[in-house]
Formats: C-alpha cells, structure tokens, sequence
C-alpha cells in the first residue's frame, strides 16, 4: 500500500537529487533536501484538507489530481508561479523574467520579494474564508466544543465569514501594509494589498461557490443512495457510495487546486529564505509536493479521516493560523520554521484527540450507557 501510494513520490525524489548533484554539487544536494522538507512540513494541513474533499470524487478525478493536478503544482506553482509574478511586479517579459532568475539572481530575489504584499494579501484571505467558513458551520462532532458551540451559533448570521474577513483586510491594509515600507524601504502598499485580498476574496467565493453548486446538484442522488443502502442491508448486498463526477468534480478540482496554490504561497516565498535559485527552488519544492499528493490520497484510501475525526478540525485550525500568518509577514518576517511547527502541532494534537475519542467510545461501548458516548463524539 505504501510503496503503490508514495512510489511515484520516492521516485522523484530520487531523480530530484541526483539532479541537483548534477547542477550544483552536494551543497545544492543539500538545499533540495531541505527545501523537500520544508514544503512537507509547510503542506501537511492541505493534504489533510484535500483528503476531506478528494474522497468524494470518483477514481477518474482522484487520478487527474495525481496526475494532471501534480503538474499544475510542481511546474505551475513551484517553477512558473515566481517567474509570473516578477514578470508582472517588474513589468517584464516571461522570457527577460526567466533570464533575470537565471542570471541575476540577487535581483530576482528582491522582485519577487517586493511582490510579497500581493502574494500574502491573496492568499490570506483565501485561506482566512477557508477557516472562517468552517469554524461557522454547525457540525456533529466538535473538537473544541467550548469555542466551536458558540461560533456555530454567529454562523447563522448571513455573510458573516465575509463581513470579518473584509474587516480583517481593512485592517491589515492600514496597518501592516501601511507600515511595510518603514521596514522592507519599498512604497506604501495598503492598495495592492486591498485589490490582492479582495482578489484572493472573489477567488474563493467564485471557485468555492461554483464546487458547492453542483456538489449540491448530487443531493437527491444521495438521497436516493441512502436508500439503496437500507434496501442493500435487507437484502444483503453491497452499495457502493455515490461519488462526484462531471461538473461537479471538474469545480472541485478547481476549487483543490485553487486551495493548494494558496498553500503554496508561503512555501515559495519561504524557499528564498533558503535559495535564490530558481532550478533548486523548483526542484525541492516539486519533491515535496509529491509527497503532499501521496499522502493526500493515502489518507483517502484508508479512511483515516474517518477513524481520525478531529483531524479535519486540526488542519482548519492551520489553515487559519497559516492565513493570520501570510497577512502578518506583510510587515514582519516570521521563521518557515514556526509557520511549519504551527500547523505540524495544531494537527497532533487534533489527532492525539481523536485517538482519546477513540479510546473512550470503544470503552463506552463495554459499559457506559449512550448518554456518555453521545457526550464523548460530541468533543466534549
């Protein structure tokens, strides 16, 4: 199971770093690896998060994601992504922008990092609305009941997530975006980053708003599956679950791969702190990229997200702490090495939670009555 799901992965690994040996020696070996590690720690919340979308595709869609997917990540995200926004924030052309990476690389690194409040503004509030819009949503199983009770409860105002979420922006434009030339000595950047974060806005409510549609379109498929489970019970056939196809499954990849390009941000602006150049960059980072898509479908195919209930909770939780993060580097340069331990802690703990769920329902089950069980899978 392993080496089916993550060969691929040890794969390119292995070609990664016998090519960086080749370009630049042990040292580039070296920085490969590290920057791999780095896009691991940096992506483990999206992978559990595109665990929780990826299993309600059908197989033909799990496989584009593998496939077609990995290369919008590795080559479009990891390699294109800064060479695109030097070309822009520079006012270059894609070749003069790919020419500066290779040649001058001191240079390309100040563009792209000039380019930071834009990159930070999109990708923030795209995962701040990814956050907001769980921790809103009244569900079943709670994991930090004392907060998510009443959080549930202000979810039932319309459009709240977008109300806090333009209130956070307005507030980040006029601080840290105002305050980011003081510290960088570049211009005052309030308005690229009110337009990056209201693009990053849209970006999510369009994408977003399209996947639930036609995920919605599928209910009375759904419905009609439940019923076909009763029906298979008496009978004692087997049901297979209804999965995403179409249209449906086409927006939700869009919406898959939208949400890792926002992951990415803070991957690709971190690699600079390691590398400025543009071949290791796109090098280590692809590698750990593969590694995020095969655990992404590892985690699908063993269920672990439903043996593991809280870790959806945990990568929420990061996806949330990643976006204050992006939108607090504006001004203020935090280590890749907090960011990564943020959402790595955040996500233990949700599943060291869910193992005590675990524990106990299986020891209610022996004697408490359901009271305590009901009480135990509420997190509680």
């Amino acid at each position: 199971m392993v080496l089916k799901t993550f060969g691929w992965s040890f794969a390119v690994t292995a070609l990664g770093l016998v090519a960086a040996v080749f370009y630049g020696g042990w040292t580039a070996f070296g920085v490969v690896a590290i920057l791999s590690v780095l896009e691991i720690s940096l992506s483990f919340d999206n992978a559990v998060v595109n665990a929780g979308i990826l299993k309600k595709m059908n197989a033909f869609w799990q496989r584009i994601f593998l496939t077609v997917g990995v290369l919008i990540a590795v080559f479009g995200m990891r390699l294109v992504f800064p060479v695109v926004i030097v070309a822009i924030s520079a006012q270059l052309g894609p070749i003069e922008a790919v020419d500066l990476a290779l040649t001058d690389k001191d240079r390309y690194q100040e563009l792209v990092t000039d380019a930071h409040p834009a990159i930070a503004a999109f990708g923030g509030m795209f995962l701040l609305m990814i956050f907001l819009d769980f921790i809103f949503e009244d569900r079943d199983i709670k994991w930090l009941a004392w907060l998510e009770r009443p959080l549930a409860k202000l979810g039932k105002v319309d459009m709240l997530s977008v109300c806090i979420a333009l209130i956070v922006l307005l507030i980040t434009a006029m601080t840290f975006a105002t305050n980011a030339h003081l510290h960088a000595g570049h211009a005052d950047k309030a308005e690229t980053v009110l337009l990056s974060g209201v693009a990053g806005l849209i970006t999510y409510l369009v994408v977003g708003g399209l996947s639930s549609y036609f995920e919605d379109k599928l209910e009375e498929e759904e419905e009609r599956e439940h019923e076909a489970e009763e029906e298979a019970k008496r009978t004692g056939k087997k049901q297979s679950a209804v999965l995403l196809a179409g249209k449906a499954a086409f927006f939700m990849f869009l919406y898959l791969e939208v949400l890792d390009a926002s992951f990415s941000f803070d991957g690709v602006i971190g690699a600079f702190a390691i590398t400025n150049d543009i071949v290791l960059m796109a090098l280590g980072l692809g590698i750990g990229a593969m590694y995020v898509r095969s655990l992404t479908v590892y985690l699908v195919r063993q269920g672990t997200l439903d043996d593991y209930v809280y870790l959806e909770h945990g990568a929420h939780y990061a996806i949330g702490a990643l976006a204050v993060i992006l939108l607090v580097t504006i001004q203020y340069q935090i280590s890749e090495i907090i960011t990564g331990l943020v959402g790595v802690v955040l996500i233990a703990w949700s599943f060291w939670s869910s193992v005590r769920r675990n524990r106990a329902l299986a020891a209610a089950e022996g004697g408490a009555g359901s009271d305590e069980k009901s009480e135990i899978s509420s997190g509680v």
